[in-house]
């Protein structure tokens, strides 16, 4: 018998590509939605008979779901992020865990996060929606500033946060300064970025601060009150990592006093975000559906790479961007 492959709240996977037909040679496809807040018990319930699941930012799959859930062998993240996944659990239980390396979205999330942040510095969709309800004649209250004249702090300097310094720097000779624990200073100035000794240190010399930090309980609401309050007056914060990592009490305050000039967010806490949030209600907030991964080439390469991950566990072979790899592993059971 294949083995089953369970396709779990993902919208893009296959949709670029013929990657599922190619995966049909092997397995069974099964794609599968599930209550993005499903209880760990259901979730093992509802997946079992799945050898593989294919994973999308949500659900979670905490230790209760590898418990009760003895099928899984491999989950394989369609995406760079792991937080909704407890690896600890995973690797108790003989699971393996891998997801796309960062590189395969390097280009495309940089590159969103440059139209995000251009956007709000030139306010291009409050300026659009003027001239759509004939406001033309208020184009003076959209004066801004040259993006080479400013300082932006990057929090988080891996495969993205790197990448949007370089499009900074080489393309418009952008002042950028970073803080990032894990990347030594060394490296940092070597592309000559400014390395800051902490969060708050980076926020009080920033005009503008991206976001591209892994989710952790370390970086959760890296972006608080607390770090706000050293914010130069008229900030911009950009974020195209995870909406956890932004307190949005808040920046909705900071965006109230005026300490926040216009946020840009690929990302929000508990998406899809409610028409009721109260971040919607601002004409300097510009939200986009969690897209920043979403061009043709990033797909691709993250289909190819996930599909190739479950066709390597088949034939034994390595699997890149294994993130656990439990010395005593789960059996396959087909039959």
């Amino acid at each position: 018998m294949k083995p089953h492959v369970a396709i779990v709240n993902s919208k893009s996977f296959g949709k670029f590509t013929d990657i599922m037909s190619k995966l049909k040679v092997r397995c069974v496809l099964d794609q599968i939605e599930v209550p993005k807040d499903i209880t760990e018990h259901e979730l093992a319930e509802k997946l079992k008979g799945y050898h593989f699941v294919i994973a999308s930012v949500t659900p979670h799959y905490g230790k209760e779901f590898f418990r009760r859930n003895e099928d899984v062998v491999m989950i394989v993240r369609h995406g760079i992020g792991i937080d909704n996944i407890d690896l600890k659990a995973a690797e108790e239980c003989g699971v393996i865990v891998a997801a796309v390396p960062g590189y395969k979205e390097r280009e495309a999330v940089a590159e969103h996060t440059i139209a995000l942040m251009l956007n709000a510095l030139r306010r291009i969709t409050e300026a659009n929606e003027a001239v759509k309800s004939g406001r033309w004649q208020e184009r003076a209250k959209f004066i801004s500033k040259n993006i080479s004249n400013l300082t932006v702090g990057i929090v988080g300097f891996g495969n993205i946060g790197s990448r949007v310094a370089e499009i900074l720097m080489n393309g418009f000779g952008t002042k950028v300064v970073a803080y990032d624990p894990y990347v030594p200073k060394e490296k940092m100035e070597t592309l000559g970025v400014t390395p800051m000794i902490n969060i708050t240190e980076l926020i009080s010399k920033s005009d503008i601060v991206t976001l591209h930090a892994n989710l952790s309980p370390e970086t959760y609401h890296i972006i608080n009150k607390e770090t706000l309050a050293s914010a130069k007056k008229g900030i911009i914060i950009v974020n195209a990592a995870r909406g956890e990592l932004i307190d949005q009490n808040a920046l909705i305050e900071a965006i109230e006093k005026g300490i926040i000039i216009a946020a840009a967010l690929d990302v929000v806490e508990k998406e899809p975000i409610e028409l009721e949030h109260p971040l919607l209600k601002y004409s300097n907030v510009v939200i986009t559906p969690h897209i920043a991964a979403y061009t043709q080439e990033a797909l691709t390469a993250m289909d190819e790479t996930v599909a190739e991950a479950i066709l390597s566990y088949l034939d034994n072979r390595p699997i890149e961007g294994t993130v656990i790899n439990p010395k005593k592993r789960r059996k396959l059971k087909t039959q």
